[in-house]
């Protein structure tokens, strides 16, 4: 399989990208909302930078940095056990890659990307993973991401329980 390539996404990857999400939601269920305006959903309110990975010019991955939103328990929890304020902090969201790419290190490369930003930009990475999405809680573990703690998240009425995670130091 040739090297996946990251790069910063631009406007007219978004259909692709978006595709490759709802191929993800079917297999895997992330994002386990069912998301009705799916490149809506990958520019989020208070995104601040996006990558994508490619393999021979077709997108293959996704990984967003996002601005702490005021409902976000990841936010909440990392507020709570830093005493950090939203401006020294970022979520990173939207992280998925295609099923026929896993295993080749795009995701690592994804969160490299991500992590690299965060870190000229002087802020430290959270994120909040199902507890159900145990292959990307192994990721965040093996790429040095501590647990911060449990939450419940809310979507649609219904609660499924997750991890909170922050970037190393």
């Amino acid at each position: 399989m040739p090297q996946a390539i990251v790069r910063p996404r631009e406007t007219n990857d978004l259909a692709e990208a978006a595709t490759v999400m709802a191929a993800v939601h079917e297999s895997d269920g992330y994002p386990v909302e069912v998301v009705e305006d799916p490149e809506g959903w990958l520019s989020p309110e208070g995104l601040l930078a996006a990558w994508v990975a490619e393999v021979d010019g077709h997108v293959v991955g996704h990984v967003a940095v996002n601005t702490p939103q005021p409902m976000e328990e990841v936010a909440r929890l990392w507020r709570e056990r830093s005493g950090a304020d939203n401006s020294q902090f970022a979520v990173l969201a939207r992280l998925f890659v295609s099923g026929e790419v896993r295993k080749s290190s795009v995701g690592k490369h994804l969160m490299d990307a991500a992590t690299a930003y965060a870190r000229t930009s002087g802020l430290r990475l959270v994120l909040e993973v199902l507890t159900k999405d145990a292959a990307a809680i192994r990721l965040y573990e093996r790429l040095g991401w501590k647990r911060i703690g449990e939450v419940v998240h809310t979507f649609g009425g219904r609660q499924v329980d997750a991890v909170c995670f922050v970037a190393p130091a």
